[in-house]
């Protein structure tokens, strides 16, 4: 039996690929990234969900959809991703 490491800490550079992390885990773990963005003033984001069937990506726009704070979201340019990511722009604190 191994010990739990416990939590891991993800880097805050405004860029979130959740390709790591468990589905159930997108709706808690996405407004707590993006409040903290904003607490360093990050206010552009990056978001990658993959491009696969597409239900990554509307779980992700339903919640930036559902944050006061977040001003706009389209999906990245070729160049970030395409319709692989969401570009979201945050309002500052």
């Amino acid at each position: 039996m191994k010990d739990d490491p416990g939590p891991v800490e993800l880097p805050i550079d405004g860029v979130l690929d959740l390709h790591t992390f468990a589905p159930s885990d997108v709706r808690e773990l996405v407004p707590h990234y993006l409040e903290e963005c904003r607490a360093r003033g990050i206010l552009s984001v990056r978001i990658i969900h993959g491009k696969g069937t597409g239900a990554m990506r509307e779980t992700v726009h339903a919640i930036l959809a559902s944050l006061p704070f977040v001003i706009s979201f389209r999906l990245a340019g070729e160049d970030a991703g395409g319709w692989g990511a969401t570009l979201a722009s945050l309002e500052s604190f």
